[in-house]
């Protein structure tokens, strides 16, 4: 299960197409060393997103 703890480029690794819903809330920067190792409440900080939104999103689409 994703939580806003996950650091975001474990879960690009494990479950890439989740690399959509990053991108939808503005994160254009899923290659970057520093933005791999945000967790998805830092990053949604950043981008003035929702984090629990991404979260239920995210886990919705991988099926947990």
């Amino acid at each position: 299960m994703i939580t806003k703890d996950s650091i975001i480029g474990d879960v690009l690794d494990q479950y890439p197409d989740t690399a959509k819903f990053f991108l939808e809330m503005g994160m254009h920067c899923l290659g970057c060393p520093a933005s791999r190792g945000e967790t998805i409440e830092e990053a949604c900080q950043v981008h003035c997103a929702d984090a629990d939104s991404l979260v239920e999103n995210i886990n919705k689409f991988i099926g947990e």
